[in-house]
């Protein structure tokens, strides 16, 4: 019977982290200097409010509360998942929600991150655009969203590329300014 419950949690936390992965992205925890780097890309500081959407282990989510944000995770893969709630638990103005990305709560967040596949990336664009506010950011690590004019890119030498997206709902399209 110990055996039986044993394959069933470790079926369950297997099919979690699989069904993360095959529906957005594997979860590869991010360096540090990448961190900083989204950090300093987005401009987060005190006030701003912050969201990783599959925040993996909470890393990200961690440094915004940090630097003063409200800081928002969410992820459905349950190691990870706990991992951010473990990093995260004594930082006050860090939530990790057990929640799906396409159900995360937008409208009043100032910045968004994300590690996404591109064809979740496309998927997203449109949850992106409708609920976020003119002049969000939009991070993205490692694949550009297609469609959108980055703002900025930062990529140094030999390294992964960040970019930097503004949502304007005025029309004039996201990343492309007055």
């Amino acid at each position: 019977m110990i055996e039986f419950f044993l394959y069933a949690v470790l079926f369950a936390l297997a099919g979690t982290y699989a069904y993360a992965g095959w529906q957005t992205a594997p979860w590869v925890p991010t360096r540090k200097h990448h961190v900083d780097r989204a950090m300093r890309l987005a401009d987060v500081k005190s006030g701003t409010v912050f969201a990783d959407l599959g925040c993996g282990d909470g890393r990200l989510v961690h440094e915004a509360a940090r630097k003063g944000a409200t800081a928002h995770g969410y992820e459905i893969a349950i190691v990870p998942l706990l991992l951010a709630v473990w990093r995260n638990r004594r930082v006050p103005n860090a939530r990790i929600h057990f929640r799906s990305l396409w159900n995360a709560e937008l409208r009043n967040v100032d910045v968004v991150y994300l590690f996404l596949m591109p064809k979740a990336a496309h998927r997203i664009k449109a949850k992106l655009e409708q609920e976020l506010k003119s002049g969000a950011v939009v991070i993205t690590y490692v694949w550009p969203m297609e469609g959108w004019t980055a703002e900025e890119e930062d990529a140094l030498h030999g390294e992964l590329k960040l970019y930097k997206y503004r949502i304007d709902v005025r029309g004039y399209g996201v990343g492309r300014g007055e």
